[in-house]
């Protein structure tokens, strides 16, 4: 009677499958494919902590809002920050998600993508969030082991396979055979970095300040890690720090590029120690099958240049980077039998920090 009644529950049940990004968070339900992506932000009433907006509505209120509402991102460094927040956060994804149903439905079966290196009081963080948020049940798994299924490299067969995600908040890095992962380095150096980069550049050469906004879109149009064909230029606007006054002026690829060098340095050297702590039959694999890039830090041009001429590996950006992990996590849940073992914990080595 309890088996019929789970299965009956499953069956019923729109289970979920969530990227709790620090930038994005996206969604995905079982048999419909992603259904939501959106920024990782949180508008509040301060006085009352009252939850006014989530998502994109609240990403259009950060550096706008009057002095009663403040716009936050529940979710620092691939972690937890604001636990309450985090989960009324969660709470609107699910109910968004479970709109499109014209019946009841029950609690669904969870799966999320956290970091791999977060702590067991992070994990249990997340985990109590979502059920707090309407889980019946959870899952967690570590981004760079979803991201690697959702690229599709061979995870569970007795090859290596190496991934590296690259988010808002953290670069996860993984060496990934038979289902597990060997070898696994996470860290706090990502997408956030390489915008504060650019914000530090404007204000110590220009004396502009510029917001978090327009150093993303500068990062995206002419940022860089690699030498380009033909270097770029871009407007940036901002308020003078002497004058207190509008001003823009042009910046150039190879500036941008000058910035980024330190995240973008800090990155490498993270993926090459990687490299020098795993086993040398999965190295040959690697020199075999290459290094896929994933997450949102992949389509920094010239990047997969620059890992490939730094490891002497072939380094290619996989198909989708965006969605790899929320894709990998739901290709979790239509195969929960075959593919279960990805979601333990089992110890590895983990490169110091």
């Amino acid at each position: 009677m309890i088996s019929l009644l789970n299965w009956l529950l499953g069956f019923l049940s729109r289970d979920i499958a969530i990227d709790l990004g620090t930038a994005n968070t996206l969604v995905a339900v079982r048999g419909q494919g992603i259904i939501i992506n959106e920024p990782s932000v949180v508008a509040i009433e301060r006085n009352t902590k009252k939850v006014l907006e989530v998502g994109a509505d609240a990403k259009e209120m950060v550096g706008r809002t009057p002095a009663n509402i403040v716009a936050i991102r529940p979710l620092r460094d691939g972690v937890i920050s604001d636990f309450d927040v985090t989960e009324a956060m969660l709470k609107y994804f699910i109910r968004k998600a479970h709109e499109q149903s014209f019946y009841p439905l029950p609690r669904p079966r969870i799966i999320i993508g956290i970091p791999g290196g977060v702590t067991e009081v992070e994990r249990i963080a997340v985990h109590d969030a979502a059920m707090n948020a309407g889980a019946r049940e959870v899952h967690l798994i570590e981004q760079p082991m979803a991201a690697a299924i959702g690229a599709g490299l061979p995870v569970t067969e007795s090859v290596g396979s190496m991934i590296v995600d690259i988010g808002g908040g953290t670069t996860e890095i993984a060496v990934i055979s038979l289902g597990g992962i060997v070898v696994s380095n996470s860290i706090r150096i990502a997408g956030d970095e390489l915008d504060e980069e650019i914000i530090n550049y404007a204000r110590q050469r220009y004396n502009l300040l510029i917001g978090p906004r327009m150093a993303e879109r500068v990062k995206i149009q002419i940022g860089s890690a690699y030498p380009l064909d033909e270097e770029k230029t871009m407007e940036l606007r901002g308020r003078n720090l002497i004058t207190g006054l509008p001003e823009s002026i042009t910046v150039t690829s190879v500036e941008i590029r000058e910035a980024l060098s330190g995240p973008v340095s800090a990155i490498v050297d993270a993926v090459r120690a990687t490299i020098d702590q795993t086993p040398p039959e999965l190295v040959a694999d690697l020199m075999e099958h290459g290094i896929a890039l994933a997450g949102g830090g992949a389509l920094l041009q010239g990047l997969a240049q620059r890992l490939s001429e730094e490891t002497r590996m072939h380094v290619y950006v996989v198909d989708d980077p965006l969605s790899c992990v929320v894709r990998g996590c739901a290709m979790v849940l239509e195969r929960m039998d075959a593919l279960h073992k990805v979601l333990a914990h089992p110890p590895y080595p983990v490169v110091a920090r």
